[in-house]
């Protein structure tokens, strides 16, 4: 399994590639954004991407930005740049996790592993594979997410898993912390704005693709639901 780390710095790219291949993974190396859209292209099997965001030339967000076009796969940023806003922005242009330097390569490798289960993995055991929500066709095996009229709404693997656990059941308040526990599959470690925003992010998408439909419901002061 291939992991792509993208930084700037030759000394944390080493640092991680000792890390990736202890836990048996291969590790791709890019030093720049473009090199690293290279690597992308050339490497095609790569599962998820360690990305730095302030690299010369093109920095990480646009590099976030072109892989969103036409791949969902996990990346996780790790970044100097440790301000709310800053965290805010990476995910919402479509990074799934964020970690501040200095960090410890072992929450990293963490972070790493959970993202692996999660986009391979089913998000909740004992479901349909397709459930019908108000003007959505959701496909669990096959992480399709269809309007009515046909088109196709593209998720991060996060993304289907906070729609499908809402979805699957219905009427249900789920918390953020456990939104986070169940999705993310890890203890919640971060706070209630991570899974705020990439909740924020899903109905964007969502509206977007069904002229402005409200799927996902908030109950103040508690979490997030899908009416049944």
């Amino acid at each position: 399994m291939k992991i792509l780390i993208v930084d700037d710095d030759k000394e944390i790219v080493e640092l991680l590639s000792i890390y990736v291949k202890n836990e048996g993974y291969e590790a791709i190396t890019a030093y720049s954004g473009k090199e690293a859209l290279t690597k992308l292209i050339t490497n095609p099997d790569i599962k998820l991407m360690i990305l730095d965001i302030m690299m010369p030339n093109m920095n990480g967000i646009d590099v976030i930005k072109e892989v969103r076009k036409d791949s969902q796969i996990p990346i996780i940023i790790v970044s100097a740049k440790t301000a709310d806003m800053d965290k805010i922005q990476g995910l919402i242009t479509g990074a799934d996790d964020y970690v501040s330097k200095p960090f410890n390569p072992l929450e990293v490798m963490a972070r790493v592993r959970s993202l692996l289960r999660r986009s391979e993995q089913q998000v909740t055991a004992e479901v349909p594979d397709r459930l019908e929500v108000g003007p959505l066709t959701i496909k669990k095996d096959s992480h399709e997410v269809m309007t009515l009229t046909g088109k196709n709404i593209q998720l991060t693997a996060l993304e289907f898993g906070i729609l499908y656990l809402l979805a699957s059941h219905p009427n249900r308040v789920f918390s953020a912390d456990e939104i986070f526990e169940r999705v993310w599959q890890q203890e919640s470690i971060v706070s209630a704005k991570t899974v705020m925003v990439h909740v924020s992010h899903l109905r964007d998408k969502i509206e977007e693709a069904t002229a402005g439909e409200k799927v996902i419901e908030t109950v103040w002061g508690v979490g997030y639901k899908v009416a049944g």
